[in-house]
């Protein structure tokens, strides 16, 4: 069973027609949506597939309380050792989406630390992410770091910055940041 991680930013809540051709090519080949349970791109893609009537689907949620479910579909309860519901709490629901999935499919506004940090995640599991680049608005694939870091240079200079404070906060590489200088940075594997 081939499962796909779909997920995005909070602030990308309508698809267009390059989002729908990627959804539309998980549906035809009956791939497992791994989902969360967030506003925005997480509720616009469950809506999408209400719409398409399709049933491969999990929703990802947080101690047994989903937030939207739009489909009625099979949940996957996740535990936080924490309470506080902040970046950290949601994003064990979003690493064990990444280790759960073959495959990933992130919306990304170019600012959403949360969708870099699936990103990051995925890549890290060594999975490809197909990744619709909203101010482009253009679909990439990323099969490493350095893909990666490409995309990353059409950020601006300002995210860029808050980038790489989640970069060196949440991953461990040999060079703290993606981003910081024209050499290429070395990850550990």
């Amino acid at each position: 069973m081939t499962t796909v991680f779909i997920g995005g930013s909070r602030k990308l809540s309508k698809l267009n027609k390059k989002i729908t051709q990627v959804l539309d090519r998980v549906i035809d080949k009956g791939f497992t949506v791994l989902l969360g349970d967030a506003n925005g791109a997480d509720k616009a893609v469950q809506n999408y597939l209400v719409n398409k009537n399709y049933e491969n689907v999990i929703v990802y949620c947080m101690k047994n309380t989903c937030r939207n479910n739009l489909g009625n579909w099979q949940t996957k309860n996740i535990e936080a050792s924490r309470n506080i519901k902040d970046f950290q709490y949601y994003a064990t629901k979003d690493l064990q989406m990444a280790l759960d999935t073959n495959y990933g499919f992130m919306l990304w506004d170019s600012k959403s630390k949360g969708t870099l940090n699936n990103i990051m995640n995925l890549l890290n599991e060594h999975k490809y992410v197909v990744v619709y680049f909203a101010p482009l608005k253009i679909v990439r694939t990323l099969k490493n770091f350095d893909e990666l870091q490409e995309l990353l240079k059409e950020c601006d200079s300002s995210v860029l910055t808050q980038h790489n404070k989640v970069i060196k906060t949440r991953h461990t590489y040999t060079q703290p940041a993606l981003f910081v200088s024209e050499s290429k940075p070395e990850y550990r594997q």
